[in-house]
């Protein structure tokens, strides 16, 4: 006998809310938007007005929230980001790795003798294989040195800890001992756009094909969205609130497009375009916007990858789940071992492509690439929400977590600060963070 069950029955209720409940707390359960992501955008956002509103008392004028320094804090925060959402994955795992900054410095030196003195030799100089060949061996060695770490500590038991300390040390020193304590330069002129610049940008038709592009994929993902949780009766979100969803994150990604389109590039830089392409400069100047530069587009790009592979895949999970209770992963089939080491080679090759994105921006490679940014990267990933405990992270926290490390350093170096007073603020602001947390998962059990 077939028992048929009516769609009340199979839909879950919608969420209950107390009496004690205000109307901003009913709005954030409705509208099932993460209130510690907005308490992150809430603090980055106090931190970006409390630095301009500093400077516009003591020096007269605000230079913080401009175009131009928010433009040039995204490209700073792309190279710490990126490393961050593959931090996240070794965090949820209980496990850490300092030797992010080390593995970046010595894959960049690699990659600049590479395209400097090497593939030239072979190629001819400016040959357009150049920048791809390199950042290919970069991408593959810093895979490589993630998967030693990951089987070192899968398979002989070291931890986690001593194994990428060690690293942090032998890899800054086989960058100085590769470079001879030489700075590589210059890199591939193609290879340095990917550091940005006013050439390493997409422009103001580029980045409103980006964002339209951003905001029809939204969209796409709120409809389906809905779609599959009514084809599988679970809970949908009212109207209203899909609604205010879509308008909040396309109204963010159309203001991010405006914001780096009102950054121009500079008078000299567009005087030599002018000449070089026999365009006439009108007697007010000709303003050529930024747009979006390629750093923070690969940003994005991996941050997507990185969800999808974090939320949507059986990799996830089981990153996830081994976080969560090692021994029962375990126990349930997870080859806790292999998953290491595919963590650990995934975090050594975004750690190359963080090299990449240095080594690009600065147009040449020194020994002193990366360092000290395991120190932020980790302490991006710990602001952004990734529990040290293990199981607990999200990629855009950890993003945001970047962010955040990246404006407070930006910010006390336009007021001034000098560099103890920065590590002083870093180091209180990570710790900070640490006993938020605490507090937070306390008051959620």
């Amino acid at each position: 006998m077939t028992t048929e069950h009516s769609s009340d029955q199979a839909t879950p209720p919608a969420p209950r809310f107390n009496a004690n409940d205000g109307a901003f707390t009913r709005f954030l359960r409705t509208t099932e938007i993460d209130p510690r992501l907005l308490g992150m955008v809430g603090a980055l956002l106090l931190i970006w007005i409390g630095f301009h509103m500093y400077g516009a008392l003591v020096n007269g004028f605000g230079a913080f929230l401009t175009p131009r320094n928010l433009w040039n804090l995204s490209v700073q925060t792309s190279s710490i980001g990126i490393m961050a959402t593959g931090m996240v994955l070794v965090i949820v795992t209980r496990n850490i790795d300092l030797s992010v900054g080390s593995i970046l410095g010595f894959c960049a030196i690699v990659m600049g003798v590479l395209q400097v003195d090497i593939l030239p030799q072979y190629l001819g100089l400016g040959h357009p294989a150049i920048w791809i060949i390199t950042v290919i061996c970069g991408l593959i060695l810093g895979a490589l040195i993630g998967a030693f770490h990951g089987a070192l500590i899968a398979y002989m038991q070291i931890p986690s800890f001593i194994v990428t300390l060690s690293g942090l040390m032998v890899w800054r020193g086989m960058a100085f001992l590769v470079a001879r304590g030489e700075t590589i330069s210059p890199v591939d002129s193609t290879f340095a756009l990917l550091g940005g610049g006013p050439y390493g940008a997409v422009g103001a038709t580029g980045s409103w094909i980006v964002g339209l592009l951003a905001c029809a994929a939204i969209l796409w993902g709120l409809v389906s969205g809905r779609a599959r949780r009514q084809k599988f009766g679970f809970h949908v979100r009212p109207i209203w609130a899909e609604a205010t969803v879509a308008v909040l994150t396309c109204g963010s990604v159309i203001g991010a497009v405006l914001l780096v389109n009102a950054y121009p590039w500079p008078k000299g830089i567009v005087t030599q375009y002018a000449a070089a392409n026999g365009i006439e400069v009108p007697e007010g100047g000709l303003f050529i916007s930024h747009g979006f530069a390629i750093p923070i587009l690969i940003l994005i790009v991996v941050a997507l990858a990185m969800t999808v592979l974090a939320t949507q895949t059986r990799f996830g999970r089981y990153v996830f789940a081994i976080g969560g209770n090692p021994e029962a992963a375990a126990l349930a089939g997870i080859n806790v071992k292999a998953m290491t080491i595919k963590i650990y080679a995934l975090m050594g090759m975004l750690a190359a492509l963080s090299g990449v994105v240095a080594s690009a921006r600065l147009t040449s490679a020194t020994n002193a690439l990366g360092q000290f940014d395991e120190l932020y990267v980790i302490a991006a990933a710990v602001i952004g929400g990734t529990s040290l405990a293990g199981g607990v992270g999200t990629i855009y926290g950890a993003i945001l977590g970047a962010f955040v490390m990246q404006s407070l350093q930006t910010g006390m170096v336009l007021i001034g600060f000098d560099t103890a007073m920065q590590q002083i603020v870093v180091g209180s602001v990570l710790s900070l963070a640490v006993f938020v947390d605490n507090r937070y998962r306390r008051s959620r059990k």
